[in-house]
């Protein structure tokens, strides 16, 4: 029985027809509760990777996300890396940065996906509004899939931009990525 207020809650066991009962308050159940220790989602991946089983239930319960790619770095070589990607797989780019000095007024994400120096895909994502910051700040795309099928297969480059309503580039770079039939 969950009262209104949220206060308490009251669990019922059945034990050879005579009822148990306990009471736990919030304070108690905050005195006794301990969290795991928080782990990323690579290092949940990466976790018991010899037991093909568990690597099967986390692939099952996490989908495509157990492909995880992450760049930290340079990213004036990033355009010398190229990313493997799955044909028709979902993905969603995340991109973390610092806001510095002064209030970035509708930041913008724009790429441009060119495949033979002919453009594939234009996109733009509006980002916000942001103030000066030490944190540092993410913003993640909607949920996309890449194409399938053999005339998708291929390698791609993109141009990524991030601008605002005063047309100011706070930062460009290039990258590339490959579709293929699978991940390897």
């Amino acid at each position: 029985m969950l009262q209104s207020n949220c206060q308490s809650i009251k669990l019922m066991a059945d034990n050879s027809s005579k009822e148990n009962t306990a009471m736990i308050t919030e304070d108690e159940e905050e005195i006794n509760y301990r969290p795991p220790a928080e782990r990323t989602l690579q290092e949940i991946i990466e976790a018991d990777h010899e037991d093909n089983s568990l690597k099967k239930y986390k692939e099952t319960l996490l989908g495509q996300a157990t492909k995880e790619i992450v760049v930290v770095g340079d990213l004036g070589n990033l355009n010398k890396r190229i990313f493997i990607v799955k044909e028709g797989i979902q993905y969603r780019i995340q991109i973390n940065f610092y806001v510095q000095r002064e209030i970035v007024t509708g930041l913008k994400y724009v790429q441009r996906i060119m495949r033979h120096d002919v453009l594939v895909e234009k996109t733009s994502h509006m980002v916000g509004s942001y103030g000066p910051k030490l944190e540092i700040q993410s913003f993640i795309t909607k949920p996309e899939e890449m194409p399938s099928g053999i005339p998708a297969r291929g390698k791609y480059t993109v141009k990524s931009l991030f601008t605002d309503d005063d047309k100011n580039e706070h930062l460009k770079w290039e990258w590339c990525f490959e579709i293929r039939k699978d991940w390897e």
